[in-house]
């Protein structure tokens, strides 16, 4: 397994794009062995590069009857097996301050990491709704880092959603994920992060918004073809001088 720079440095060179996939939470060691291998294989066969992803603890859910994973010690030694079984660089989130240090992409570099990407996933519009805005993209480019658009997150409905029995959980808008990844990729992002399930339908966390297995070949090779046509990344060279009669 390389090391996080040279990692880091070779998802900055990824074309068209790099892929953070997995479910949304470790449900059990043999199911996240399980979207390994079947995610590396649609991957490999694509030609991308993949970050494998999974939580450990969902400790941010609206109801404290929501699904949680594992917890910090057994899931990071879940996450292990995932990276030493398939040799695949490994992302996961924290939820609480003990945790990590939250910070600012320049608060990270000065703190001695200059390995830090920013993503887009969404901004809150009322109570039970998230908006993506394209240009927000362009704008966290000036963060001179890469940049990756969370396309499932994006189109979560926040305790959008009633769960029988009490208490609340995110709705979402799984039909859309295609219409969002397809203008972020067009925009011109550098990664894409994907929250896939074998099946959403009883996935126990955020199942409204992860994107089935059975289609996430389709749509990476669409993403792809978008991504090679687009000059999305590339800084459009406005041109203000005044048009005399010859134009």
């Amino acid at each position: 397994m390389v090391s996080p720079s040279a990692l880091y440095n070779h998802l900055k060179e990824a074309e068209p794009f790099f892929l953070l996939a997995g479910p949304n939470v470790i449900e059990s060691e043999g199911h996240v062995l399980k979207m390994a291998r079947q995610i590396k294989s649609v991957t490999e066969k694509l030609g991308l590069q993949l970050v494998f992803k999974s939580s450990f603890d969902k400790a941010n859910r609206t109801s404290a009857k929501s699904f949680r994973g594992p917890g910090l010690e057994e899931g990071l030694k879940i996450l292990e097996r995932v990276k030493t079984t398939f040799d695949l660089p490994i992302v996961t989130d924290v939820h609480e301050a003990y945790q990590v240090m939250v910070n600012s992409a320049e608060k990270v570099r000065l703190a001695g990491n200059p390995n830090v990407m920013v993503c887009e996933r969404g901004t809150m519009f009322g109570y039970n709704d998230l908006i993506v805005d394209p240009r927000n993209i362009e704008w966290l480019r000036d963060a001179h880092c890469p940049v990756v658009a969370d396309v499932t997150h994006s189109l979560q409905q926040p305790a959008g959603r009633k769960l029988e029995g009490g208490g609340v959980a995110s709705g979402g808008l799984r039909e859309l994920i295609p219409c969002i990844a397809r203008t972020c990729v067009a925009v011109g992002v550098d990664g894409i992060f994907m929250e896939v399930h074998d099946n959403p339908l009883e996935a126990p966390v955020d199942g409204p918004t992860q994107w089935p297995l059975q289609n996430l070949e389709e749509l990476l090779e669409e993403l792809m073809a978008i991504a090679r046509v687009t000059k999305g990344k590339q800084k459009f060279k406005i041109n203000l001088t005044p048009v005399d009669e010859k134009f």
